[in-house]
């Protein structure tokens, strides 16, 4: 059984698709971060950064083992099921690459792009056009990534799960907002509608419900 602590952003969703892809049993605890449940001295015993997701896996080696950061549960979850990652060489290497790839740039970029468009107190242009030109040359990476592979490291892994709650959310505002940069995107838009044609993947994006 895994404790699983979440809230409806695009870094919750990358863990809840790989519980739902590896059919492992879980339990979900919405934390509420509009209401600031992620600092909760209870969820800062799992989660110390004061960030979702984290789990607790009832079953681990030698008894229960938390895990906080997204990336990091992400390959817990693969290691202990023995899927969407290879246990080693260059396949390995290839999907860890790009899933620290997210992590280091889709992830904030778009985090960033988001807040200085929708939730910064006053709207600074020359932010706004920096993150969102970084996530737009993001997304061009990603394109091109694409080109030659069905998925980011060939085999669908961990790292198409961490790439597309962002990437799913961003394409078609960041695509209108900066075409000069994405370009066409025709490979970023069929990765897009394979993963979401994927039934593990509709279930993960609704995990918790979106709020109204």
């Amino acid at each position: 059984m895994i404790d699983f602590y979440t809230w409806t952003t695009p870094n919750g969703r990358k863990v809840s698709i790989m519980l739902e892809e590896t059919g492992l049993e879980y339990t979900t605890h919405p934390v509420d971060i509009s209401n600031d449940e992620q600092f909760a001295p209870d969820f800062l015993k799992i989660s110390p950064n004061n960030r979702i997701p984290a789990i607790i896996d009832q079953k681990g080696d030698g008894g229960p083992v938390s895990v906080f950061e997204s990336g990091a549960i992400l390959i817990y979850l693969a290691e202990k099921t023995g899927r969407f990652l290879p246990a080693s060489g260059p396949k390995r290497a290839k999907a860890l690459e790009w899933l620290m790839w997210q992590m280091g740039g889709i992830g904030p970029m778009m985090g960033q792009a988001s807040h200085f468009v929708n939730s910064a107190p006053e709207q600074i242009p020359y932010a706004i056009d920096r993150y969102l030109s970084e996530s737009a040359r993001l997304i061009g990476i990603l394109d091109k990534q694409l080109a030659d592979n069905e998925f980011v490291a060939g085999d669908y892994s961990i790292a198409d799960m961490a790439i597309y709650p962002w990437v799913s959310v961003g394409f078609d505002i960041i695509s209108k907002a900066k075409a000069d940069i994405v370009g066409e995107g025709a490979n970023c838009s069929r990765w897009l509608a394979a993963n979401a044609a994927r039934p593990a993947v509709e279930k993960g994006m609704n995990v918790p419900p979106a709020q109204s």
